[in-house]
């Protein structure tokens, strides 16, 4: 009997041992999973080395995300932030997060990203620096870090209905910087510097005048590589500048997308489907040229209205529904 019990005991130690370290895998994968906290902040010392990541596709909560590179990313929603908790953490790039430092975290970005975000409500604008994963609570699209959250203004309120642009040449610079060889950017080919060359000019034929000299000047150096190092100092600088700017405010609303087509019977039979949650609407857009037809529940006129009927929409099947702000 006893036997059987210690045997026992062993069997159900290997299993929790097994979930332990299953559930630091993923955590490990994630980084700040949820925005849970976890440990202390490593010393001032630990090793952190930032380095260019896309990353594959991933699934949390059921939910898929697919990181690309995505240089006409322009997306309004509701930002939210975070800081405390994972101060001194390393971030999903391998950096260490410093709340006081302008940053925040994306679900598909590539870090690190540069992009430009405006909180719609107040029109205060600031350069961000994208190096996390995240957030991960539906209806959020971006985590701001405490400081960029104090910057534009939403610290205090918690969350913010947001404009969130890529700046696409800024971006393209710190993924030249970080990127390895043979990554998403092509390292810089620089000329070798050559001296002077000296050549004679030759007289017409039949003629007695000597030949002349002719000194060539040094060829100028390739500059290609002194423009990449100067256009990352600039995208840094701006970075570091934390400079806010002002735009004009207009008034918005929150929507709750739940899809959108190219073929209006798609977006009529997904109205349908969802008439247990509300009473969505099918609105005509043009993108680019292209007609879409999009089922929206809305306006809304604050962030918990939308986050009860986000969760009711996706509950019903719509995991890709989300929270928008027009």
């Amino acid at each position: 009997m006893r036997k059987r019990q210690r045997a026992g005991t062993r069997v159900a130690v290997l299993v929790l041992s097994a979930a332990m370290l299953s559930g630091c895998a993923e955590m490990n994968l994630f980084g700040h999973y949820a925005k849970r906290a976890t440990s202390e902040p490593p010393p001032a010392n630990a090793s952190a080395t930032a380095a260019y990541k896309i990353g594959k596709p991933y699934q949390i909560k059921g939910v898929w995300y697919y990181p690309q590179e995505d240089f006409d990313y322009d997306e309004t929603g509701i930002a939210s932030w975070y800081g405390p908790d994972f101060h001194g953490k390393l971030t999903a790039n391998g950096e260490v997060f410093d709340q006081n430092a302008v940053s925040a975290a994306h679900k598909t970005l590539p870090m690190p990203s540069v992009v430009r975000v405006t909180n719609l409500e107040n029109g205060r604008s600031l350069v961000v620096r994208v190096n996390d994963r995240g957030p991960f609570a539906h209806g959020r699209v971006i985590d701001m870090s405490r400081r960029s959250a104090q910057l534009l203004g939403f610290e205090g309120q918690g969350t913010a209905r947001v404009r969130v642009e890529i700046m696409a040449e800024e971006s393209r610079v710190l993924a030249g910087k970080l990127a390895p060889s043979g990554g998403p950017q092509e390292p810089a080919i620089v000329a070798a510097p050559r001296g002077s060359v000296t050549a004679e000019s030759l007289p017409p034929p039949g003629s007695s005048e000597p030949s002349r000299p002719i000194v060539a000047s040094a060829a100028k150096v390739d500059t290609s590589a002194q423009r990449s190092a100067a256009a990352v100092e600039a995208t840094e600088r701006k970075l570091a500048s934390q400079e806010v700017s002002s735009v004009p405010v207009h008034s918005t609303g929150i929507y709750v997308q739940a899809g959108s087509f190219s073929r209006h019977d798609n977006a009529l039979r997904l109205s349908a489907r969802l008439s247990a949650v509300g009473r969505p609407n099918v609105e005509q857009v043009s993108v680019k040229g292209k007609t879409w037809y999009r089922v929206r529940f809305g306006p809304m006129t604050n962030v918990d209205e939308a986050d009860r009927l986000l969760e009711s929409v996706i509950a019903a099947g719509q995991q890709d529904a989300r929270v928008i702000v027009d």
